[in-house]
């Protein structure tokens, strides 16, 4: 297949499609479905790219593809119309026996997705036409390749989306808009994706490793990556030492669920955000130690009110706050216990208070990743959390039991410990929250699974129904096709 990047539809000449409104649907249908297939979604939604990694020859059931969510409005047509209407596209193709479908060219990785997004706020209640009135609405402005409208962990629409443009250009067509863009004529609240990034840093007072860590999360495409995916294939293959026995697959007992431990292009420990469990409540938030605190201070007091369970602790030398992970939600009394046991830290009065869920969010996957980092060095080095006999560095990973390990911007956390737990026998699996003995991790670390026998099911073994395989969307919200 030649190699040419697809991000948008090729636009189809007037002459090359119906004047009815029968021609108007098609090019509606064809367009959602390029949609699908462009550089901008496939390789980051899950499920087409197991469809479309199944087989070699990257064959899809265009059964499959009808039965989407959004081509209801052409199901009624029948699967011939359908063919018939990817026919003007310049980047899809069927197969002879018209059952199947797949790009003629081959995918390449989008560049400055982040650059070339917007932020957009004003839009009200959700309705059923929302989606559709959004896309318009963007397309005045330029090519658009994603409306994503932003959800809550309800699901409900919080009234902003993001949306990536096809080019430049059509985002200063936005941004510098003159009238500025209104929706049911008001005003909306407008900027760049990185701009919104940056304004929630501030918001947040986040600083040094913390806004980092922010940034990052913000600008780097959420959930499902199939470009990283197939580079830590690549890097794991001719690194991993050679075993008489299967190779095994290492979990992370992360709030009650097993959570696949991947490596990244360094060999370290790593698991997907969209794959760390929110539970909603776990965190405090500590503020006026006066930048300074004792681990002691807080690690023990609370360790011996939580069953002998240390919190994880995140703070950074200098700041004036930090942060405390548990194991579970706390109850109302729960939360008075840890104010009432903890009044003072580095001798100054400090006030606890729930963090928000943006913040608790960020942290948990923060705290995630730390464990995950940890426990794979545990798993490979027999138990030991040291490499060559060596602290491992950064933080989390070295330094003295109960003490932190220094970040990089001068930060402590706190180690983490883990748990091995013995492979699988053949027929046996271990569910998430499944209960089961455990040593209790000193240091308020999350035990680490390791199967050697029954691995997770590989991105091919997927079902051909949408909304069986396919994870519930992130708060960048409801993919949109590209126009």
């Amino acid at each position: 297949m030649a190699d040419v990047a697809v991000d948008k539809p090729i636009a189809i000449p007037t002459e090359n499609v119906a004047s009815s409104d029968d021609g108007e649907k098609k090019l509606r249908a064809m367009r959602q479905v390029e949609f699908y297939f462009a550089d901008s979604n496939l390789p980051y939604d899950k499920f087409m790219w197991t469809l479309h990694s199944k087989t070699p020859e990257h064959w899809v059931p265009i059964e499959t593809i009808a039965s989407f969510k959004r081509m209801r409005e052409f199901q009624s047509e029948g699967i011939e119309w359908l063919l018939d209407a990817l026919k003007p596209s310049a980047f899809l193709e069927s197969d002879e026996s018209k059952t199947n479908v797949r790009r003629t060219t081959e995918v390449q990785e989008p560049k400055n997705q982040f650059e070339r997004s917007v932020y957009a706020k004003g839009f009200g209640e959700e309705e059923p036409t929302l989606q559709g009135r959004l896309e318009d609405f963007f397309n005045k402005y330029g090519n658009t390749n994603a409306v994503r409208m932003r959800r809550d962990e309800e699901k409900k629409f919080k009234g902003s989306v993001f949306v990536e443009f096809a080019d430049f250009s059509s985002v200063e067509n936005f941004l510098k808009a003159d009238p500025k863009p209104t929706w049911d004529g008001k005003e909306l609240l407008i900027m760049s994706k990185e701009d919104y990034c940056e304004m929630k840093i501030k918001e947040k007072g986040l600083t040094g490793k913390a806004a980092k860590n922010r940034r990052e999360l913000l600008s780097r495409p959420r959930g499902f990556n199939a470009f990283q995916e197939m580079a830590r294939s690549k890097s794991g293959g001719g690194d991993e030492k050679k075993s008489d026995g299967p190779a095994k697959d290492v979990y992370l007992d992360f709030m009650g669920k097993n959570i696949l431990i991947k490596k990244d292009g360094e060999g370290n420990g790593t698991v997907s955000a969209e794959d760390v469990p929110f539970v909603k409540g776990a965190t405090l938030k500590f503020e006026g130690c006066s930048g300074d605190v004792s681990w002691a201070e807080i690690k023990d007091p609370l360790k011996a009110k939580f069953d002998n369970r240390a919190p994880y602790i995140k703070y950074s030398r200098g700041d004036d706050s930090g942060f405390v992970g548990f194991h579970k939600a706390l109850s109302e009394d729960e939360i008075t216990l840890v104010k009432e046991t903890i009044k003072t830290i580095n001798k100054k009065p400090v006030t606890w208070t729930v963090p928000s869920e943006e913040d608790e969010k960020a942290f948990q996957i923060e705290r995630a990743q730390a464990a995950a980092r940890t426990a794979l060095i545990t798993a490979t080095n027999g138990g030991s959390t040291t490499r060559g006999g060596k602290p491992g560095r950064g933080g989390g990973r070295g330094g003295k039991r109960g003490r932190g390990g220094r970040s990089g911007d001068g930060g402590r956390r706190q180690p983490l410990k883990a748990t091995i737990i013995p492979p699988a026998t053949k027929g046996e699996s271990t569910q998430a929250g499944e209960k089961r003995k455990r040593a209790v991790e000193p240091d308020g670390g999350h035990d680490v699974g390791v199967r050697g026998v029954d691995a997770p099911p590989t991105l091919a073994s997927a079902t051909t129904t949408e909304g069986a395989a396919k994870k519930v969307k992130t708060n960048d919200g409801d993919a949109a096709p590209a126009s």
